[in-house]
């Protein structure tokens, strides 16, 4: 052992934070101990906030567009319900629907309904009652001998611009009746109205 050796316990000495001396240090600024003014209150969003000017995702060109009234339909192929039929999961001899195939383990949820696909060979004559199939789907299943129950298709809604021609045409095909009728009247003559003598008789001139 020599003085130059000697030296305390590991861990009784800690080494100081070195704070206040710039940004690159990590405790620069406020040295750690955060700020007085908005930063210091909650539900405060300043977070892309450049001081009142557009900001970054407002400059920046936008692409896409997201549907909020887009239909997501659980897709099942054919062969996926032939798989359950042959394993006994499903019976031919009932309609098969989202709830019979949640119960057959062969999809989790239904979200906005159900969309058959006509991947694979379906043997099995079935009932099936879904939202929306493809066509080799509607061909198969009816080659087969199956029945596809379809809900009916939404009616279209009237659009206010036909209502606006449909009463213009009706204006015009009103103005032309008037007019024919005018010109199909006899026009009826006035006749000028004689001019009334005055109450004290003729008037007399002067010799």
């Amino acid at each position: 052992m020599k003085l130059n050796q000697l030296a305390p316990k590991h861990g009784a000495f800690k080494t100081a934070k070195r704070i206040g001396r710039g940004i690159g240090s990590g405790l620069g600024k406020t040295s750690g101990k955060g700020g007085k003014g908005q930063t210091a209150r909650s539900g405060v969003a300043i977070n892309g906030f450049e001081g009142g000017q557009m900001p970054l995702h407002m400059r920046i060109p936008k692409r896409g567009f997201n549907n909020v009234f887009k239909k997501r339909y659980q897709e099942v192929n054919l062969d996926d319900i032939q798989a359950a039929i042959d394993g006994g999961k499903l019976d031919s001899q009932v309609k098969v629907d989202a709830t019979a195939l949640i119960n057959a383990g062969v999809i989790r949820r239904s979200r906005d309904g159900l969309r058959i696909l006509g991947n694979g060979a379906l043997k099995s004559k079935v009932t099936i009652e879904a939202a929306s199939a493809s066509k080799p789907a509607q061909e198969a299943i009816a080659k087969a001998g199956g029945t596809l129950v379809l809900p009916p298709p939404p009616k279209e809604p009237a659009r206010k611009i036909g209502h606006i021609h449909e009463r213009n045409a009706k204006k015009a095909k009103g103005g032309e009746g008037k007019a024919k009728a005018d010109a199909a009247a006899p026009e009826s003559k006035a006749e000028p109205k004689a001019k009334k003598a005055p109450a004290g008789g003729a008037d007399k001139t002067k010799a």
